[in-house]
């Protein structure tokens, strides 16, 4: 696969410059072909030691940068992005498996998370309180953590690294990024490049690529003051452990097992149509995935049909070869996880309606009707195209069996009343929960985020990220010194 900037970034890791990393030069696996696309650069601890070292140095200057400055180097990597737009959604296509429409999605989607970002600088750094002593200004303030370590996944790569990277960025920190090496290039490397010919300065923003050894050591880095983690609870949990031993900030976004609630009164076109949309967009590998489909008993023959039916109207395929609604899973070991649970659930009672079949890593819509709590496509996070559906008899059982999750992510309900379904989101455990809507949602002015397994109660987005990407200093001042009685 060629491209202008792959002589720039082809088997190396970007840290001071496009340097050779310490770790094995890997491939580049096209999953819908298998076919190798290109060369990385990987890192290994010692490259994480030299990296943190250098934003650690290079930290201060950028964070004493006057704030327009920060804030057109933001702006100028948001226009390149988007004039680069043709060459990172081809990546993103053939890298990850996305389709053509979800690509070009998550880039509009990264540009409006930078343009965001650019806005930043220019914002109140903080509040001025009130004081019992007379005279006293109390200052409460936001300053940089320092340098952020952001490890970011191969689902949305560009996406969910920008949303940490470019605030971080904008409020006078500086980050490593260690992508996923399976979306490298796309979630990692073509970002470098568009930092760099931004004018970021050197030493500001590293990218090195690796595996769980490389993720590791920038988590237990002492010049590394924040973790920003996207990906699997267990994973997450591990991470959570260390950073609170270290007294490190950490903010966790993790998995879920997300519940859309399909109340007898709801409009069964719209609920199926925003239950096939959560469900099997991008193949289902999203943390906010439709899970679990828990629909009233009135309805509940209506609602599995129509989804089965728009189910087996979904074409499977290459997206780089043809117009397909979804593209390959990324790996055989998520396909094999997949059709494990769909197996074990239709042993164990379960009815498939649609799906269930796959081809090397192209894995069909699957219905599954008469799903109950003791199933693995109920109680197991999916990550795949797989739309289980579980029966309540009212409002109460829905909500008992929404929360029966450990999980606590999005939650999406149906119903022609807003008023009931603005009190049922209030007994919903979720971060996130949308009317009417389904719950692959995401605006990147709203904080979002979720409770239980799902996170730590971290948020990104829009005011937020003022809070997640500083620290808060109080200052207080006086023109004269108190004299104390001793």
């Amino acid at each position: 696969m060629t491209n202008s900037s792959a002589s720039v970034w082809e088997g190396r890791i970007f840290s001071n410059g496009w340097v050779h990393g310490t770790g094995d030069v890997a491939n580049v696996v096209e999953p819908s072909t298998g076919e190798n696309l290109a060369t990385i650069g990987t890192g290994l601890p010692e490259d994480i030691d030299r990296a943190a070292a250098a934003a650690s140095a290079a930290q201060p200057a950028w964070a004493s940068t006057s704030f327009d400055r920060r804030a057109e180097v933001i702006r100028e990597a948001a226009r390149l992005l988007k004039s680069r737009a043709d060459e990172i959604n081809e990546w993103n296509v053939r890298e990850c498996g996305s389709t053509r429409a979800k690509a070009e999605w998550e880039l509009q989607a990264t540009y409006e998370q930078l343009q965001m970002a650019a806005a930043m600088p220019m914002q109140p750094e903080g509040a001025l309180y009130a004081s019992s002593m007379p005279g006293r200004l109390n200052i409460c303030r936001h300053v940089p953590i320092g340098v952020v370590g952001v490890i970011a996944p191969w689902n949305f790569p560009i996406l969910l690294a920008m949303r940490s990277i470019a605030p971080a960025l904008a409020v006078g920190n500086a980050v490593i990024l260690k992508p996923d090496q399976q979306s490298a290039v796309a979630g990692g490397l073509l970002l470098a490049k568009v930092f760099e010919d931004a004018g970021l300065p050197p030493g500001v923003f590293h990218v090195i690529p690796g595996g769980p050894v490389t993720g590791d050591a920038l988590v237990r880095h002492p010049k590394v003051g924040m973790i920003s983690f996207t990906g699997s609870t267990a994973v997450g949990r591990s991470i959570g452990e260390i950073c609170g031993r270290m007294l490190k900030k950490v903010a966790l976004e993790l998995g879920g097992n997300n519940a859309i609630i399909v109340l007898d009164d709801a409009d069964i076109d719209a609920a199926t149509s925003n239950g096939a949309w959560g469900s099997f967009l991008h193949q289902g590998q999203i943390c906010m995935q439709t899970g679990r489909h828990l629909v009233h008993r009135s309805i509940i023959d209506q609602y599995a049909a129509k989804l089965a039916e728009r189910a087996r109207n979904l074409k499977v395929g290459n997206p780089h070869q043809q117009a397909v609604h979804l593209g390959p899973l990324i790996n055989q070991k998520q396909r094999d996880r997949i059709d494990g649970i769909v197996k074990q659930s239709i042993l164990s009672g379960a009815k498939l309606l649609a799906g269930g079949r796959y081809d090397e890593l192209f894995y069909e819509a699957t219905v599954l009707a008469e799903v109950t709590p003791e199933m693995p496509a109920f109680s197991d996070e999916i990550f795949g195209p797989v739309a289980p559906i579980t029966v309540f008899s009212d409002d109460d059982e829905a909500v008992a069996l929404a929360n029966a999750s450990e999980y606590g992510l999005a939650a999406a309900i149906h119903t022609k009343s807003l008023s009931r379904g603005l009190a049922l989101s209030s007994r919903i455990r979720a971060g996130m929960v949308h009317v009417n809507d389904q719950t692959v949602n995401n605006e990147f002015h709203v904080p979002f985020g979720g409770m239980g397994a799902s996170g730590n109660g971290g948020r990104f987005g829009g005011p937020a990220n003022f809070h997640e990407f500083t620290q808060t200093q109080w200052v207080s001042a006086l023109d004269k010194p108190i004299i104390y009685p001793f």
